[in-house]
């Protein structure tokens, strides 16, 4: 699982919208403001996107 997704702490159960406003909040707001980083920003939401799916699958099998 993904170091980055380990240290937002949320929890398997919220959805990937709110997922995705805590690792928007977290981020310094000039990694924000600069443009040409926009590519590595959507790649790290992606790789975020994916532990948290990783995280709600483990989840759910745990629970069975």
């Amino acid at each position: 699982m993904s170091r980055a997704y380990l240290n937002l702490g949320v929890s398997p159960g919220i959805t990937r919208l709110a997922m995705l406003r805590v690792a928007i909040s977290r981020l310094h707001p000039d990694t924000l403001a600069v443009h040409s980083w926009r590519a590595a920003r959507k790649r790290y939401y992606r790789e975020l996107l994916q532990a948290h799916a990783e995280a709600q699958l483990r989840a759910r099998v745990a629970c069975e």
